[in-house]
């Protein structure tokens, strides 16, 4: 038979570490590993366990049901014995192999850089062995690495506790065990390949160390256990760690709204993205290689916190992100290494008025606003007045205008070289409505906290932006908004930006012409799996992401569909055309994209598609906003349709 190389699965520890393959075992990313840990949470990840080498030895007679990719072929084909997976709630592998069934677990300790492997042997059965050989890389994760005279191949063993240090600037990698035999000869496996890299245009080959080998009887016991860690760990607490894991999960879904399984799937994905900071709580844009980055925090993080009631993880990123404001600007990216912020965005700024604003919705704490943001919030608008990076500045007409040579500030920010793809300079149509919708949140603050003179002048403001907005942004031609205004020029490009400017509770739209837009929109973005970035119609447009960096660059917002614009679009929609119209297309949506959860990575929501149909996913394989959007759309807009429906009935 042939594996399974598209499915893949992942678990995470709430602080950027990460533990993620394929169902059928094979590593097709450079990011696949058992123990990735985040050496610096939530960044400095460093892949240290790649996987184990698993053989069943049943009356002396081998069984391997581990499966690499090596060149011109797959060995061993461990695969042939797996009769099933599953997620119960974490990643399940079940064998079957000459009568004997064996079921294999993994998962992660919350807030540590620990994964635990069990096997359960479901059949009893005389003169039974397992063979354990871990494989290890002990290597950043956007590397890959290879043999080397450098390596320390030393092992140290003690009853229960194997531990092992190849290069003296990495951390140690701790194996604690059931009772085993070991082997401590350590040899290198060569020659691994990795598909996707490969599809990539990316390193793909990798050699592996595997310092020792565990042998457990299996007729003695049927339950193994190895846990592989940063710090040392007891075999014996593995048990311990699964029910406390299973605990946790049962108590995250007991806080988000309805029984829907949908819903309370969605809820389990956006746990995955909470991770912990040196300094408070941060949410992280997407794995593999995502870490966390301002506007995707923003964007996320009321589908993340607030529609499931982690409202102290909501106050605890807006009081760090806003610690970090500088210049009027809030940070775009974290480094991995621990770098200075860096703030090269127009937009991830004016998302945190609307995060705020989703805040004040759901928690009415107007207390934590005041003391902890109101000051940074009108600084912000201040710097935004007078200009400040790239030109960042609001015009005489009361647009925000924005963008210098060679820079990217919007959210589609790829670029190859120094080609920005997508430059959008001047007053895309997007940050106009987050501007218009900065100025009222601050206009409501005020008049909250009693200055009228503060008031009124975002008031005025405000209210010249959208006379302004509504007299360039309109295309009367194809029924719609401009992507970009920048001077005298107009961007008529059929994207989904305009979706935002009709979805803010803020917006300078009125009914009609977002009833409009909506109909433009579907007629040539809407698809099974999201928006498309640009109209099929247009001769930018590229249909599928894939290639080399330059070629999927080229093509990230020339067409790629983008689920987290469903959040907008629904929102938009339910807006428009009212909730009982809007829900019924929502739901009718959600229904027919509920099956991807169980075509990519199992439980989670890509990051992008192909705008062609069929529509494969690409990308991330679990990304942040797709998720939130999705929950808080359901949540917030088709929950309470559907709700207020039937109490009109």
């Amino acid at each position: 038979m042939n594996p399974n190389l598209s499915s893949e699965w992942l678990e995470t520890n709430g602080i950027g570490g990460f533990s993620s393959s394929t169902i059928s075992g094979i590593n097709t990313r450079r990011y696949h590993g058992l123990l990735t840990a985040a050496n610096k949470p939530p960044v400095g990840r460093l892949v240290l366990l790649s996987k184990l080498e698993e053989t069943l030895i049943i009356d002396g007679t081998i069984y391997e049901f581990s499966a690499n990719q090596y060149p011109g072929v797959i060995h061993p084909q461990g695969f042939n014995y797996q009769v099933s997976f599953r997620l119960d709630p974490f990643p399940i592998f079940t064998y079957e192999i000459d009568g004997i069934r064996i079921e294999k677990s993994v998962f992660m300790v919350h807030g540590e850089n620990t994964t635990v492997v069990q096997y359960k042997l479901m059949t009893n059965r005389e003169q039974l062995k397992l063979e354990i050989r871990p494989l290890t890389a002990f290597r950043d994760y956007h590397s890959t690495t290879h043999e080397n005279g450098a390596l320390n191949s030393q092992v140290e063993t003690e009853p229960g506790q194997t531990t092992f240090r190849p290069y003296r600037d990495l951390p140690l990698l701790h194996l604690a065990h059931d009772p085993a035999e070991i082997d401590t000869n350590g040899f290198w496996y060569r020659n691994f390949q990795y598909r996707v890299e490969q599809e990539r245009g990316l390193d793909f080959q990798e050699d592996l160390f595997s310092p020792c080998a565990f042998t457990f009887d299996l007729s003695a016991r049927n339950k193994i256990s190895i846990i592989a860690s940063t710090e040392r760990r007891d075999a014996s607490d593995a048990d311990t760690y699964r029910d406390a894991e299973i605990e946790r999960r049962i108590r995250l879904n007991q806080r988000v709204p309805g029984s829907n399984k949908f819903v309370a799937r969605l809820n389990t994905a956006a746990d995955q993205f909470v991770v912990a900071r040196q300094r408070g709580t941060t949410l992280i844009a997407g794995y593999h290689w995502f870490a966390d980055w301002g506007r995707d925090t923003m964007i996320s993080l009321p589908g993340l916190t607030l529609v499931n009631g982690r409202w102290e993880i909501a106050r605890s990123i807006l009081a760090e992100f806003a610690a970090h404001v500088n210049r009027g600007m809030l940070p775009n990216r974290f480094p991995d290494a621990g770098e200075a912020p860096e703030y090269n965005t127009v937009d991830a700024t004016l998302w945190f008025f609307e995060a705020v604003r989703s805040y004040l919705q759901y928690t009415g704490d107007y207390e934590f606003v005041r003391t902890s943001l109101y000051t940074v919030l009108k600084d912000i608008v201040n710097w935004h007045i007078g200009g400040t990076r790239y030109q960042i500045h609001m015009d005489h007409d009361g647009l925000l205008l924005s963008g210098e040579s060679g820079v990217q500030l919007t959210w589609m920010d790829a670029k190859v070289g120094d080609w920005v793809v997508t430059p959008r300079h001047g007053k895309p149509v997007e940050i106009q409505a987050l501007w218009y919708n900065a100025l009222r949140v601050v206009e409501h603050l005020a008049r909250r906290f009693g200055q009228p003179s503060v008031e009124k002048a975002y008031e005025a403001i405000a209210n010249k932006a959208r006379t302004s907005f509504n007299e360039v942004f309109w295309n009367d031609e194809s029924a719609c908004l401009y992507d970009v205004v920048n001077g005298e020029t107009r961007d008529a490009s059929i994207r989904p930006n305009q979706v935002i400017a009709i979805s803010l509770t803020n917006t300078m739209v009125s009914q009609e012409r977002a009833a409009s837009v909506l109909r433009v929109v579907e007629r040539d973005l809407l698809t099974p799996r999201g928006l498309r970035t640009l109209s099929p119609a247009d001769p930018n447009y590229i249909g599928r992401y894939e290639g080399g960096p330059p070629s999927r660059d080229g093509a990230y917002h020339q067409g790629t569909v983008w689920p987290w614009l469903m959040g907008p679009y629904i929102t938009a929609y339910i807006n428009t055309f009212g909730t009982e119209a809007g829900g019924r297309f929502a739901s009718t949506w959600l229904e027919s994209f509920e099956p991807h959860l169980y075509e990519a990575c199992l439980g989670q929501v890509s990051e992008i598609f192909d705008g062609d149909a069929p529509h494969t996913p690409r990308g991330c394989i679990a990304q942040a906003w797709s998720v939130a959007e999705l929950l808080r759309a359901i949540v917030e807009q088709v929950d309470e349709s559907q709700t207020r429906s039937a109490s009109a009935a």
